[in-house]
């Protein structure tokens, strides 16, 4: 039995850790992946407040799981395959067993959204869907497409452009969604091309990508680009990872929360992109976390 179990081990799920065992709490946190989630595989780490120079998402990982660790936070990994909310005992279900508390906080964050098109599944990971801090050196000299406009797009792909022969970044809308001081260093860099109001409609290969069709946002047209061995890097979003929580009622796939962090189940709480909230950045992830904890632990 534990006093609070976390699900999740991104920013939010980590702090609240930290916020729990600095209260006396007996705190276990169950992780699938690594700890870090979706920030631990970015190329770098931007915008958060004292961050080391040069700072990568599994350098930024590495030192939040061993600060946790360290505070005497348990870190399991296991698959987490069902929940019960209700009760004054909360129980998660894993590959690895079944783990009690009396409180349970809710950060497993979301998952990158894939594009649905014709070829992604058969090519994810021959040039399709690539990871840019893991994949990124392997396309030194090639041709590199980003989809998406977003920040964390827009990022990843100025980190990719140092490696690449040439970058377009391609977005559905009419202009960039990212912060004006990516857009700059966009317009700055000689070796990234815009396809604007556009959509990667499909990819064709056997062992690589040989070639994309990339469909115009305003009137429907398909260009098909022909360019063996390039990659594809995809930022399209993400989808919350609340599948398993029937028991809450969620808007628009997220967790709805006071600003206590408390669902609508008593004891259950949710902190990070999961929940419903303005800001989906790193910092407000933590923010989340430690608030989270801090009133779990009362």
């Amino acid at each position: 039995m534990y006093d609070i179990i976390i699900i999740g081990a991104g920013p939010a799920g980590i702090s609240a850790g930290i916020y729990a065992v600095s209260r006396g709490k007996r705190a276990l946190i169950l992780e699938k992946g690594q700890v870090g989630g979706i920030i631990g595989k970015v190329s770098t780490v931007t915008h958060y407040t004292a961050i080391m120079q040069q700072e990568t998402g599994a350098t930024f990982a590495a030192r939040m799981k061993e600060q946790a660790l360290q505070a005497g936070v348990e870190i399991l990994n296991a698959n987490v395959t069902g929940v019960t909310l209700t009760g004054d005992i909360k129980s998660v279900t894993t590959d690895k067993g079944t783990y009690e508390a009396k409180r349970i906080i809710l950060a497993n964050g979301g998952t990158p959204r894939k594009l649905g098109i014709p070829g992604e599944a058969k090519l994810t990971g021959k040039g399709m869907g690539m990871n840019a801090a893991k994949d990124g050196a392997s396309y030194a000299g090639k041709n590199v497409y980003v989809v998406g406009g977003a920040d964390g797009a827009v990022k990843e792909a100025l980190y990719l452009a140092s490696f690449a022969k040439h970058l377009t970044i391609i977005h559905f809308e009419d202009q960039l969604g990212c912060i004006d001081e990516f857009r700059q260093k966009v317009a700055a860099a000689e070796n990234i091309s815009l396809r604007l109001a556009s959509r990667l409609h499909a990819v064709y290969g056997q062992d690589q990508v040989e070639r994309l069709e990339i469909a115009n946002e305003h009137d429907g047209s398909i260009e098909t680009v022909e360019d063996p061995g390039c990659g594809i890097f995809v930022y399209a979003g993400v989808e919350p990872n609340t599948q398993l929580y029937a028991e809450l009622t969620l808007e628009g796939g997220y967790i709805p929360t006071n600003d206590k962090m408390e669902t609508a189940i008593p004891g259950v709480y949710a902190a990070g992109d999961i929940r419903v909230k303005q800001v989906r950045q790193v910092a407000t992830a933590v923010s989340d976390g430690a608030i989270a904890a801090i009133n779990a632990a009362m």
